[in-house]
């Protein structure tokens, strides 16, 4: 055995000599390592002569496919694959048939093949493939000798040029690492792991399918089409499903909003129970019904199981990679839970030659596939007659007359056109190299025997024609196939043929159409950790979840900025209803209709009618004894200042402007000042008056008319020093004043368009009136004790009295309201009804009784006779001792008039 292998003297002199050809960049020991295994186990395999098709052909091509599904623990072989396995196998066949019978493609030259069972295991993938090698491996005869002493006659091994497949990821990775030592270029038909791209560690190995970063891009594209931006990804334990599902969190973070809820693996050998956990870990994020799922048939299935037995049919929506693809067996008996279900295959098409090809093979004419009687008994579910093999009672016996497709069930397996165009570029790729090197010459020539592989790999990576189903193939820098995918949804609702539809194609960028879901809706269902704010909110961001987010309304005067900040709007603005922006404040005034305006100027016009009444009936009777008595000169005085008390609330009221705010400052504390100085004066005059008269006879200063008119304007003119100050230091302006109206709710909020006064400075305008006021109820204190029969100190007195109080109820409610939304309003209407009443006890309890004695009592208007100031001053002291007795006199029978000669 040994001397037929010829083994016995391979050592790591070997291997030097490979490292330093085609070993540069990579650990020597790692590879070392996978061959000292599959030598070893390749002594076990030679002894019991390998399983393997066997094709003349001047060269020979390798083949690995997965005949035979993984077995048993201890078993390294399966059941029959049909499709994966069949299918892809006879395919290769098929194109070796098309190629040697093609006079333009290697005229002269046969292509044959050395096929194998990977058995879709890895391991024992390596251990087949050493036959691939085996004629590469250095081997020393010197010492062996056949019986006669004469050296041995060794048959030269078949030397492989290039390998086509294999199917899995894991079991090409494994295969490329040791093709790779011997300069044996490899073509994948359907191995699509990224991990695969890397030229650095797979230089020789190159594939016709794109490989699942594509697919993943491809993937990430339909996701963000569906505008998803909160997923899960579940992939099979293994390359396949881990690699696809690294390229797709790697693309997508590179892509950006997109986030990954869960990463979760399907163990390669799952536990009871372990869907029904994987269904509840995918429900923790809930939010995220979009599942990316790399698994295999098995796992899908079980996935879907596990799923519809949760009741949680609808709920999940899966985007399935090529290894879903189009299949049905994946959802058997579950459309409902795949409904929607969006996957994803290589852009691919049906080959009729290959159908017609395959469906007329039978028993007879297909002797050269060694595993074509398995396939046989399978596909027909009946039983061969084999000598030496006990029949099955359980199965019919097969008549070898049945037929493919007639007899049973045949589709096309979908790798089909991947097989044919790989076996296919290595031909092409060849037949450029035979034309370059051999220069016309018929057959092999020197120069491609043997072929270096090395330069077969430079063909192949250049190669570019149409391939079995009209698209181009060719090669990246990477050896990797373009990006043509076709994307599929499973649907049911609201179609004649429920199943499989083509929705869309992706070739560098997606195409989408005809997308439906549940009950025939052709919304996108949601997949979002976090759904938009609504207008007016901004986003919160979850630390370390760039697609998750909570909503917060910009609140208050705030209005949302960009939509992760909220800003207050300016001063004079308010946000818009939906808060994006912000708008002007409505201005206001207080208006002549509002009721806070009524009562005010109601007062006033009753005031100054009355006022002017009192006016008129005093100059119409000026020389009559009781206007003279009253003081005729500060009656006026008084009457003008009450007039332009109740002027004051029309200035308050009307709209606020440069002239209006002028007068409001004049005339607003001037009308008091104007009375009350008049009022002081008087008292005044009455208290020095009888002080004086307690002393002396001689009658006090400045008592006369002219004096009294005098001193009641000196204190007039404080007033109007003060206000021209004012005038000068600040002039008069209007102003809107959005913070008295700007309640917590700013659909409420209002500018108010006032004078510039603010409650301090109105105040401080009315503060010396109110030192007038003060100072003459004082005088009207101390001369309460002069008799009514001879002076006014009484009214006068009862005046301020209530003048007073009113003023006092004015404060509490002017300041107490500072802080009202209407403070305007109440403010304005109390200062202005305060005024007007104020006014209005002056008016009412100084000159409405002697209005109406001139009116209705004319005959007690009568002249008294004149008495002497002595005389005044001993009547009243007399007469302060029976007030009480003449108290219900009437005020003509009494009152005398003054000598006011003296």
């Amino acid at each position: 055995m040994k001397e037929h292998f010829g083994i016995e003297t391979f050592d790591f002199v070997f291997l030097d000599h490979w490292k330093d050809r085609y070993l540069p960049d990579t650990k020597l020991m790692e590879v070392c390592l996978i061959l000292t295994t599959a030598i070893s186990f390749s002594l076990r395999y030679y002894e019991t002569q390998p399983h393997s098709i066997k094709i003349e052909g001047d060269i020979t091509l390798g083949g690995l496919f997965p005949v035979h599904s993984r077995g048993p623990a201890g078993v390294p072989c399966g059941e029959i694959k049909k499709e994966k396995g069949i299918h892809r196998m006879e395919a290769m066949m098929y194109a070796l048939d098309q190629i040697n019978s093609d006079p333009d493609l290697l005229p002269n030259i046969t292509l044959g093949a050395r096929i194998l069972d990977t058995c879709s295991r890895d391991t024992y993938a390596l251990e087949q493939s050493l036959t691939f090698v085996q004629a590469l491996i250095q081997k020393d005869n010197s010492d062996v000798r056949c019986s006669n002493g004469e050296p041995p006659i060794i048959p030269k091994p078949e030397r492989v040029v290039g390998v086509i497949g294999a199917s899995a990821s894991s079991v090409s990775i494994m295969v490329a690492n040791v093709l790779r030592l011997f300069a044996i270029p490899q073509i994948s038909y359907a191995s699509t792991a990224p991990e695969l791209s890397d030229n650095n560690r797979y230089d020789f190995f190159s594939r016709v399918v794109p490989p699942d970063s594509f697919q993943a891009q491809a993937m990430v594209d339909i996701v963000k089409a569906m505008g998803w931006n909160y997923v899960s990804t579940l992939a099979s334990e293994g390359n396949y499903g881990e690699s696809g599902v690294d390229a797709f969190v790697q693309i997508s973070r590179e892509a950006g909003g997109l986030c990954i809820a869960q990463s979760i693996k399907i163990p390669r050998e799952p536990r009871p129970g372990e869907f029904e956990k994987i269904i509840k870990r995918l429900m923790e994020t809930s939010n995220a019904r979009g599942v990316i799922i790399f698994a295999n048939e098995d796992d899908i299935k079980r996935v879907l199981e596990a799923a519809k037995k949760a009741n949680l049919t609808g709920h999940f929506l899966f985007v399935g990679s090529d290894s879903w693809g189009a299949k049905n067996s994946p959802i058997l008996n579950l459309e409902d839970v795949a409904e929607g279900a969006v996957t994803i295959l290589p852009k691919r098409a049906s080959i009729d030659g290959f159908d017609q090809y395959f469906t007329t093979r039978s028993l007879e004419n297909n002797r050269r596939n060694i595993w074509f009687a398995e396939f046989w008994e399978d596909d027909f579910k009946c039983k061969l007659t084999r000598p030496g093999i006990r029949g099955n009672s359980g199965l019919r016996k097969c008549t070898g007359e049945e037929r493919i497709s007639r007899d049973s069930a045949y589709e096309q397996e979908g790798k089909v056109q991947f097989v044919i165009d790989a076996v296919y570029a290595m031909a092409h790729a060849l037949h450029s190299m035979h034309n370059d090197l051999c220069l016309g010459s018929m057959g092999v020539c020197d120069k491609m025997d043997p072929v270096d592989g090395r330069m077969l790999l430079s063909y192949i990576r250049a190669i570019n024609f149409n391939g079995s189903a009209g698209t181009g193939v060719m090669f990246n820098e990477n050896g990797d196939a373009p990006g043509r995918y076709d994307i599929f949804q499973y649907q049911l609702s609201n179609t004649t043929n429920p199943g499989y539809k083509v929705i869309g194609q992706w070739t560098n960028h997606l195409r989408l159409n005809d997308m439906q879901w549940s009950g025939g809706d052709k919304l996108v269902p949601d997949s979002v950790c976090s759904f938009p704010c609504e207008s007016g909110e901004r986003k919160r961001m979850v630390k370390g979840v760039p697609c998750c987010w909570h909503c917060e309304l910009c609140d208050g005067y705030q209005y949302l900025l960009d939509e992760f900040n909220c800003d207050m709007c300016p001063f004079d603005m308010r946000p818009t209803p939906n808060r994006t922006g912000c708008r002007p404040t409505p201005i206001i005034k207080l208006e002549w209709s509002s009721p806070w305006a009524i009562i005010p100027v109601f007062l006033a016009v009753m005031g100054i009618l009355a006022t002017s009444g009192v006016i008129i009936t005093f100059i119409r009777f000026n020389d009559t004894p009781i206007v003279r008595a009253s003081g005729r000169e500060l009656s006026y005085v008084l009457l003008t200042g009450i007039f332009l008390i109740y002027l004051i609330t029309f200035l308050m009221i009307a709209e606020p402007s440069t002239v209006v705010c002028a007068f409001r400052r004049l005339f607003l504390g001037l009308g008091m000042c104007i009375s009350y100085s008049a009022m002081l004066t008087k008292t005044n005059r009455i208290y020095r008056i009888f002080e004086q008269g307690k002393k002396s006879v001689t009658p006090p200063k400045f008592i006369s008319p002219t004096s009294q008119l005098i001193i009641t304007f000196i204190f007039i003119s404080v007033q109007l020093l003060g206000v021209f100050i004012w005038f000068g230091v600040i002039p008069p302006h209007t102003t809107v004043d959005f913070d008295e109206l700007r309640p917590p709710n700013p659909e409420y909020a209002r500018g108010i368009l006032k004078c510039d006064m603010s409650d301090l400075s109105l105040i401080g305008c009315l503060s010396y009136s109110m030192v007038l006021m003060v100072t003459c109820t004082v005088y009207a204190i101390k001369s309460r004790g002069v008799p009514e029969t001879f002076n006014e100190a009484k009214p006068i007195g009862f005046t301020m009295y209530t003048t007073c109080i009113i003023w006092l109820a004015f404060v509490p409610i002017f300041f107490g309201t500072s802080q009202s939304t209407e403070k305007m309003f109440i403010q304005t209407t109390t200062l202005t009804v305060s005024m007007s009443l104020s006014a209005t006890v002056s008016l009412g309890m100084l000159y409405i009784p002697k209005v109406y004695v001139i009116i209705f009592h004319p005959e007690q208007n009568v002249q008294k006779r004149k008495r002497s100031f002595k005389a005044v001053v001993q009547a009243a002291t007399v007469s302060t001792h029976l007030s009480q007795k003449s108290s219900d006199k009437q005020n003509g029978e009494t009152k005398v008039e003054p000598d006011r000669s003296q």
